[in-house]
């Protein structure tokens, strides 16, 4: 009986590999007339009609007979595009990555830097979510700064680009992301008595981010941690900054250095 299952079983793994094999050879078959304009022209059409890996086929194939040429070229950039609106970020960095060390001075090398940047920064599918909502705890922070360094490149090289004024404007949500990640941890640790860690991190927020949202919470946070050292005129002097530049901060009412719960705004 042992033998007849494996049998049965080695039966129907050769069946899978012929069907398999069948759906391959049929792509190629009912393609084998098609010049590489009308290749590529219906990889487009299965491209905007987001059947993904139909199109990654039909690329392939354009790139297999016809691996010259400009349609071989625009074919990979599109390739790369189609894995990652079909959530293959890994493998549509790979076709990047290749693409640049074949053309390194190729006319789209900035799309390949826009791309590349749209898929770090599209990592997490909830960022939108938590942009709307502040939520930055959680965001991929490796993430953010990948994208950031991509997009960066792409504006800094091609400045003239098509994809600068949305690659900038996306470094600066990016910015505030930054800042945001750095007000979560400056609160977790004020919240648990943590105080010259919350100085540091509130710290970097005033310094390296002030054109953030956060700038007036972080100015507050530095004030009620150097009361809780004990450092009163430190205290003082950042209350007397934050009253200065957020004159109607909600922070600033009634201020006790001692014993004013900041988090009771936090939600």
């Amino acid at each position: 009986m042992k033998k007849i299952l494996i049998a049965s079983c080695v039966v129907l793994a050769l069946t899978g590999c012929a069907n398999k094999g069948t759906s391959v050879d049929k792509d190629a078959q009912i393609t084998q007339s098609w010049s590489v304009q009308q290749l590529y022209t219906s990889a487009q059409d299965e491209l905007n009609g987001k059947n993904y890996e139909r199109a990654v086929k039909l690329y392939d194939i354009l790139q297999s007979r016809y691996p010259n040429g400009r349609y071989a070229q625009q074919a990979q950039l599109d390739k790369a595009y189609a894995y990652y609106r079909d959530a293959e970020p890994d493998k549509a960095m790979a076709v990047l990555d290749n693409f640049e060390k074949k053309y390194p001075k190729h006319e789209n090398l900035d799309y390949v830097f826009y791309l590349r940047g749209l898929i770090a920064f599209n990592e997490d599918t909830s960022f939108v979510n938590k942009l709307a909502s502040q939520d930055w705890a959680d965001r991929d922070q490796k993430a953010n700064r990948e994208a950031y360094g991509y997009f960066n490149t792409l504006v800094t090289r091609w400045p003239d680009s098509k994809y600068a004024a949305d690659a900038s404007e996306r470094m600066s949500k990016l910015v505030v992301a930054f800042a945001g990640n750095e007000m979560a941890i400056a609160r977790y640790y004020l919240k648990r008595g943590a105080y010259v860690a919350a100085v540091n991190r509130a710290q970097n927020v005033v310094q390296h981010y002030q054109n953030t949202p956060f700038t007036e919470e972080a100015l507050a946070i530095m004030s009620t941690s150097y009361a809780k050292l004990g450092q009163t005129q430190l205290s003082q002097d950042t209350q007397r900054v934050l009253q200065t530049n957020f004159p109607e901060s909600k922070y600033a009412e009634g201020w006790k250095a001692d014993d004013i719960p900041w988090w009771r705004y936090w939600k």
